[in-house]
């Protein structure tokens, strides 16, 4: 799924993030999301969230969805 656009990330979910150190290798973080920090319904680099370990990151892959 997309993590370009904030309208299919929620808390809860388990996704794949860039961390600002890793921009350049571009490896990848996985983790469940805690906080949504971008207020922009889209962000071309990705959504930028709040894992629940603390790290911080840009959304490029959303690996698993919740059901209600």
């Amino acid at each position: 799924m997309d993590g370009k656009k904030r309208t299919n990330i929620r808390p809860g979910l388990t996704v794949d993030i860039v961390l600002k150190q890793d921009q350049r290798t571009g490896k990848r973080t996985r983790g469940v999301v805690k906080d949504i920090l971008t207020n922009s319904p889209n962000h071309p680099h990705g959504i930028k969230v709040r894992l629940t370990n603390g790290q911080v990151g840009r959304v490029q892959e959303i690996i698993t969805t919740t059901t209600p």
